[in-house]
Formats: C-alpha cells, structure tokens, sequence
C-alpha cells in the first residue's frame, strides 16, 4: 500500500492506493451495504421519544446519503457501461462517487459538532422555543444547508480536484482518504475521558459500590445515592461529573475501547465509513454531558424534560429517584442505561 498527498489537502487527507484490480467496486458494494444496515440497526435501537434536534435530523440525512450511495454503486456495478441523460457511467464513477463522498463527509465532523453543542446549548438554556413545525423546518434548512455548503466546497476546491485527477495516473487503483477532523475529536474526547476519570477515580468508585441497577418503567436504570441540595453551586459540579462519567461509560465504554485501539494502532479508516451513525450518536452523547455539567446552575433537578439522549437517560443523574419497596423490584435486565 502507497501513500500520496496533494500538496494543499495534505493537513486534511492522506491517499492511499489499494494494489487490487478494479473489482473493488464489489467492495465498495459490501462496505456501503454493511454500513446501511448498520444504520437501520442503530435508527432502530434508539429511543423513539427524544425530542427534535440538530443531531437527530443529521443523523437521518447521513442514513440517506448512504442508501444513495450504496443505489448508486448497484446500478452502475450491474449495468457496468451505459449512458443516462448524455453522460456515460462507468466503474471509474464508483471510485469517483465514492472519493467525493469522502471529501464530503471528512469535512462535517467539526461543522457538525459545533452545531449541535450550540443547539444543546440554547435548548437547555431555554433561550429560544419555536413552535414544532418552525423547529422541524428549522433544523431540516440547517441540514440540508451544511449538506450543500460542503459538497460546494469539495466541488470547487482547485486542490481537491487536483487530487480526485490524479487518479487517472492509476487506473486499476482506487484512493481513499482519510480525514483529520475525526481523528483529533476522537483524540480530545478520549484525552477528556481520561483526565476526568483519573480526577475524579476516588468518587467513580465509590459511586459504583453505592450505585444500584434496578429495572424501572420498562427501562434499566443506575439508581444514584442522591444528596438534597437546593441550589446547584460548584461542590454540586464536582458531585455531578463522576455520576456523568458512569453514565456515559454505562452505555458507551465499548466505544471508547475501541477509540483507544484505534488512536494507539493509529489505524487509518475511510472517511466515507468513519463518518456513521453510531460514532455521531457517541458524540452526542459526549456533548450533552459537556454541555449539562457546564451548566450546572441553570439545571432544574426536577425537571423531567431535559434534553433526551437516544441512547442514555440522563434525568437520573439529577433526579432523586422515589421508588417505593426497592428490594422487590423486578431484576434488572442486561442492558445497562443511566
């Protein structure tokens, strides 16, 4: 396997030519179609009562642009040479549909991240409440505009369609490329994951031989010791971020093994599978509890409707859960979620 890079895309991708004849659209076939089912699987998983928001709406678009890619490497992979409205399709546009697509999304991951912490920011904070209608069309302009403004950079960079040229220097070969952005919010979120679980190690553990798992309104949940406190001030800040963290790892932690192999094998993976539906959903994960400890003081402790996770019920880090008979209770089922 070689490497090549382009001269001003080479802080952002690596090319790496694959020495396989160019079946590799059969490939390609099988990795976009793993990762479609890998999408359905995950859509399905999730709790179907969170409320509207940025990253729900991003992740349904990703889905899609998905399903299109994988129709489109169908049809050109079982037609193999054929023209449609004047323009002639043949396996190079797989490579090529494919190499764009990767461009595309190695872009998002930062673009996407600051927007949805802005979105939980300003939904906790409870600043701005449009009517539904307004917030889902609100949210489905704000997709479909990153969408576009992406790909019309991809498009029109002169360095990127530079790099997408040169393949035809390699006809039996196809590059892929890896992008940056992934690689150092994995980096940061793990180096965060770390510090704080080596900060607060003394309060993890504790929480843990304190902690109970009981099966509560169809739903496993951790039941935390809670202490009354009226007002949330910093001691409260230092009390939340362990319950935080066994939350987190509750759902996530083989997910965070696996970013750790990943950062210590530094294996390259391709943006066009890097970019998926569960690493967006372990992101959202990560920025609620971020944006949930920073704003600690505005939290009400009984309130129920706080941003809903798809994945990790949050409410039970700051609720007193009030369940009466404990010991009777049904036993917990296998899957953990706080």
């Amino acid at each position: 396997m070689t490497v090549l890079s382009s001269e001003n895309c080479s802080s952002q991708y690596q090319v790496h030519q694959t020495h396989q004849p160019l079946n590799v659209s059969s490939l390609l076939f099988l990795i976009t179609f793993g990762k479609t089912l890998l999408n359905i699987l995950t859509l399905g998983m999730r709790r179907k009562n969170t409320y509207q928001n940025f990253m729900g709406y991003f992740c349904i678009s990703l889905a899609f642009i998905d399903l299109f890619l994988l129709v489109n490497i169908s049809i050109i992979s079982y037609f193999r040479d054929f023209v449609l409205l004047g323009i002639r399709f043949t396996k190079y546009h797989i490579c090529l549909l494919t190499q764009i697509i990767s461009f595309t999304y190695g872009f998002l991951h930062y673009p996407v991240f600051l927007i949805a912490c802005i979105d939980y920011y300003l939904n906790l904070s409870k600043t701005t409440k449009l009517p539904y209608k307004c917030q889902k069309l609100f949210y489905f302009f704000i997709v479909i505009l990153i969408w576009i403004s992406v790909l019309a950079y991809v498009l029109g960079d002169p360095a990127i369609s530079q790099s997408l040229n040169a393949q035809n220097a390699y006809p039996y070969q196809c590059p892929f490329y890896i992008s940056v952005q992934s690689y150092w919010l994995s980096f940061s979120m793990v180096i965060i994951l770390s510090v704080v679980l080596i900060t607060t190690w003394s309060e993890v553990v504790t929480l843990v031989q304190a902690v109970r798992v009981t099966s509560y309104m169809n739903e496993a949940i951790l039941y935390f010791p809670f202490s009354s406190q009226s007002s949330c001030t910093m001691s409260c800040k230092k009390l939340l971020l362990p319950k935080l963290l066994i939350c987190f790892l509750s759902t996530w932690l083989p997910f965070v093994l696996l970013q750790i192999i990943i950062l210590v094998l530094k294996v390259q993976i391709p943006a066009y599978m890097e970019m998926n539906i569960p690493w967006l959903y372990f992101v959202n994960s990560f920025l609620i509890a971020t944006v949930y400890w920073f704003n600690c003081h505005k939290l009400n402790l009984r309130d129920i409707t706080l941003p809903v996770d798809p994945f990790v019920s949050w409410k039970y880090c700051f609720i007193p859960l009030r369940i009466h008979n404990l010991e009777k209770i049904e036993k917990p089922i296998s899957i953990i979620i706080c």
